[in-house]
Parts: structure tokens; sequence; C-alpha cells
């Protein structure tokens, strides 16, 4: 099975051509990327209409490269999957409105793929990881943990209260004067600094249900950096320690939490899986292995290039989708906000 991927949530244009073997094997066949990073850096974060508008003028352009990289043409693909939200609309209008135009035109079938199903399958792509298993979903706009009992079956178990934790990194990152995208520069300068040298609290620590809070951290952060302004790049890269060591405290207690809540009620995991943006973030990374190991079960966590937006996770979502028989008319429409809630598993063998 080949499914062509289409990716325009927010500000990166992504396609990508991916193979599901009829074992559930995946292989990724290309996987396009064109971002707008610098477009935006100058706002310091993602501005929709001009996310939108690049999106119309290269998504032509990355459908085919994808195509000539993975050595296909439309008639020998199966189905188009484009990621149909959430995510700003105007992007993922362009996305969806798109794989309709190619589905019709090449009599394929189409898949609306909710992007963090997307986010969610990922580690069954990389690594064959079998359900159940609990996923820590961390992006720019979502901090999530769930369980993954299946294709369409998610139960929401913790999420964030305020801020996502990309959103958070993103802040901080503006807050003290470094470029956009923040998350990679505020983990750079983390390295460099001494978390030790101010004292910054953990939201939500010990409580029973496994959520998050950042909008504290990111007040605090912002008050120490009023205390003793003006920043030296000493002081940026030890408020960046700083923080980051906050956020893997709240991390490693909220997810230890999530995963009893998730033994309670579904048993043992198969694994403990790490996606979106944040699961890229290697002191995040650390502190959720530390969680695996004293839960005895694996960690998970996909390569950094399939952590952030792209075409090769919609693309196998999408596969995931059509190999069930989960497929959508011409008529489905893009949406801004849809919880993994809201999706449906498919009917069971036999069943009505």
């Amino acid at each position: 099975m080949l499914v062509l991927g289409i990716e325009t949530t927010c500000d990166e244009t992504a396609a990508s051509v991916v193979r599901r073997d009829a074992d559930g094997k995946g292989t990724i066949l290309s996987n396009v990327v064109l971002s707008q990073a610098a477009q935006h850096a100058a706002y310091g974060g993602v501005v929709p209409e001009i996310a939108a508008r690049a999106h119309v003028e290269i998504l032509d352009h990355v459908i085919a490269a994808a195509m000539v990289e993975a050595g296909l043409s439309f008639r020998w693909i199966d189905g188009v999957a484009a990621a149909a939200g959430p995510g700003l609309i105007g992007g993922v209008i362009v996305g969806l409105t798109t794989a309709k135009a190619i589905a019709m035109v090449a009599e394929k079938p189409l898949i609306a793929v909710n992007h963090l199903e997307a986010h969610a399958l990922t580690p069954r792509l990389t690594h064959g990881t079998p359900f159940p298993y609990c996923l820590f979903l961390a992006s720019g706009g979502h901090t999530q943990i769930i369980a993954v009992r299946g294709v369409g079956d998610y139960v929401r178990l913790g999420t964030t209260i305020d801020d996502a934790i990309g959103e958070a990194y993103d802040k901080t990152a503006k807050l003290l004067g470094l470029p956009y995208p923040g998350g990679p520069d505020v983990e750079r300068r983390a390295e460099r600094g001494r978390a030790a040298r101010f004292s910054l609290p953990r939201p939500m620590l010990g409580r029973a249900e496994p959520d998050f809070s950042l909008s504290g951290l990111k007040t605090a952060l912002r008050l120490e950096a009023e205390r003793i302004a003006p920043l030296s790049e000493t002081d940026v890269c030890d408020l960046c320690a700083a923080f980051q060591a906050a956020v893997v405290d709240i991390v490693v207690d909220r997810v230890k939490t999530g995963l009893a809540r998730f033994a309670e009620r579904f048993g043992r995991p198969t694994a403990l899986v790490a996606a979106g943006g944040v699961a890229s973030n290697k002191a995040v990374r650390a502190g959720l292995q530390r969680v695996a190991d004293a839960a005895g079960v694996p960690m998970i966590a996909p390569p950094p290039a399939l952590c952030t937006d792209n075409g090769a996770i919609i693309a196998w979502a999408g596969a995931e989708r059509l190999a069930l028989g989960l497929t959508d008319d011409l008529e489905v429409s893009p949406r801004a906000r849809w919880p993994l809630e809201q999706l449906s598993p498919p009917p069971a063998p036999g069943g009505p």
C-alpha cells in the first residue's frame, strides 16, 4: 500500500510517500519538508496569513519533489492523505483542498488525517510498536498524556490547563531575545547554563491528576529576567538552564502519574512513547527514559525529523486508516480544532 501524505497545518509545507506492507511494516520512500521559519522570524512567531500564502505558492512543487524522490506517479499510489486539522485553518484548507484535487483526478481514496493522530501513530512506523501504549504528546500547541489503544481509539489521561510546553519554550525564547523558532535555541543555551542559579517553580507536582501547567513557570522566569536586567549572555544561558530543568522535573512527575493512571485503567502499556516537537529535546527525552526505566517499560521516541511536522507521519496515519477501510468523501471539512477524542475506532470484525 502506497500513500501520499500532505502536511500544511502550521509553517512547514511537506509531502511524503510511505509504503505500508501487509505485515504492518512501514517504509518512507520520500519525505520533503520546506520550512517557513525564515519568513516568520521577524515577527517572533507564525503569522497565519503569511503561512497560508506560502503553502499556496510552494505546495505543488513540494508534492512533485516527493513523488520524484519516491520514483512514482499518481497512478501508482493507493490513497491521498492530508492533515485536515487541528492547525492554522488557512494552511489546513490549502493542504486538504490540494489532496482532494489529486484524489479526484487520480481516482484515489482520500484520507483526512487528524494531525495529532499522526503523531500518535508514528512509533508504529518507526518501531512497529503494538497497541496499547502510553503517549506523551508535546508540541507547540499541545501537551497531553494519551492512552493509545488502537487506530482511532484514544483516551486522554492528562493535558495542560494553560500553555503547552512547546509554547512555553517559544515564549521563553522571545522573552530572552532569542530568535524564532525558540525551542532549539533555549535547549542549546541551557546546555551551557547553571540551572541552580535561579529557583523556579514546578507547578502541579504531586497532583493526583496527570495534568500540566506552564504559565506560572513562565511568569516566574520573566520576573527573574526583569530583576537582573540587562541580561548578559551568561544570564540568558543560566535562565534557559533553570527553565529547562523545571520543565524536565514537571514532565517526569506528570508522566510518571500518567503511566500509573494508564496501568490502573488499561493494564501494562507496551511502551512509553514521546512524540511531537518537544520530544526531540534531549533533556526531556532523558527524563522520560528515567520514567520508563523505573516503570519497567520501553521508552520509544521517533527520530527528531519525525517529531516535528512532516508529511511522512501524515502518510503513515493515512495508510493505517486506509488498511482498515477508513476513508473520507470529498465533502470532508478542514478543522482548526479537532480533539483526538472525537475520532472513532473502526467497527469490530463481524460487528454492525
